[in-house]
């Protein structure tokens, strides 16, 4: 029953990981990206980081936290090279296909990967501080969704204007009347 009561009491508490300063938590990841000491190498490497900044004893990292932690990251570094691999495909195949497809092909694919990144593998709620990013992420995802509607809008507007300056001198040079001229113009660029 006492074990059964310190599940409950840890559940949903930030780990030791989380907890560490942004520098020793980007020596961390550093290390396990790299791979070119052993798993030992770094908790100890690490450890001595966590005396040198004078942090407490309790904020040392186990074996088992640091093997949990790399097993974490190597999930979602697989689950992002899968996205970038998708991805790619995705753009090869729709490569001759309009910007706009492409970008909400992407976007869409961003936004399932925050998704599932929302989840937790135990089922437990994602922390407050994730939300925050987590939510930070969809609205810059949204607006950059926005400024390349926007984008693509100026484009066939852009482009609408031209074919219709164009067509307005042919118009002219082929002796149309100035209203059918006018009238051309206004079709090509939907005006009603």
């Amino acid at each position: 029953m006492a074990s059964n009561k310190t599940e409950i009491t840890t559940r949903g508490r930030r780990s030791k990981v989380d907890l560490l300063p942004s520098a020793i938590r980007k020596k961390l990841d550093a290390g396990l990206r790299d791979g070119s000491i052993s798993q030992v190498e770094l908790l100890e490497e690490i450890n001595a980081l966590i005396n040198t900044a004078g942090l407490p004893d309790d904020q040392q990292l186990s074996r088992a936290g640091l093997n949990r932690y790399a097993t974490k990251m190597e999930a979602v570094g697989k689950s992002l090279r899968e996205m970038r691999e998708i991805t790619q495909v995705w753009t090869a195949e729709l490569g001759d296909k309009p910007t706009g497809e492409v970008t909400k092909l992407i976007l869409e694919m961003a936004r399932s990967q925050l998704f599932k990144a929302l989840l937790n593998e135990d089922g437990e709620a994602a922390d407050v501080g994730m939300i925050k990013d987590a939510m930070l992420a969809v609205q810059r995802l949204e607006s950059a969704a926005m400024a390349s509607h926007k984008r693509e809008k100026e484009i066939r507007t852009a482009f609408a204007t031209e074919a219709a300056n164009a067509a307005e001198k042919v118009a002219k040079t082929a002796g149309l009347t100035a209203d059918a001229v006018s009238l051309l113009k206004k079709e090509i660029l939907g005006i009603a």
